[in-house]
């Protein structure tokens, strides 16, 4: 009984993280794939790659920490990914539901990552929606997050 009940919840498990992408690709298309391009292929010089790197960083605590910070409160200034340099905005989008946010920082860390890929939960964002943070907040913390963890 206990065997058939777990292949039940891990069932419903999967079948939720397969729903969960699909919202999040949903999601992605209509907010982020004008500056992110189609797959998170990035726009050279303009807006960066999100195939292949979001899931690295989302590797770690501090990573998924600094992602939900990024989605919550917009990104904006300098900066290098890919060894690439750009400087541009990205908005805030705290207008969209944790759940939301969560499926879409899902769907965007599955993009070209090796392996399980992370997945978000709307407790995440629900925890990191209370704390005011500015833009030169966010960029200090992923210069933190680039010496612990080089990001991609």
């Amino acid at each position: 009984m206990f065997k058939f009940n777990a292949f039940l919840l891990t069932a419903a498990l999967g079948a939720f993280s397969v729903a969960q992408a699909e919202d999040g690709l949903a999601i992605y298309n209509s907010r982020c794939s004008v500056c992110h391009q189609s797959a998170g292929i990035g726009s050279p010089s303009q807006f960066p790659p999100l195939s292949g790197r979001i899931g690295k960083i989302a590797g770690s605590p501090e990573g998924k920490t600094y992602l939900t910070h990024v989605l919550l409160n917009g990104l904006h200034g300098a900066l290098e990914a890919s060894d690439v340099s750009y400087m541009g905005y990205m908005p805030p989008f705290k207008s969209l539901t944790d759940a939301e946010l969560a499926a879409v920082l899902t769907y965007v860390s599955s993009l070209n990552t090796p392996g399980t890929s992370p997945v978000f939960s709307a407790d995440e964002f629900k925890v990191q929606r209370s704390k005011s943070m500015k833009a030169n907040d966010i960029l200090s913390e992923r210069e933190a997050l680039d010496a612990l963890h080089p990001l991609p």
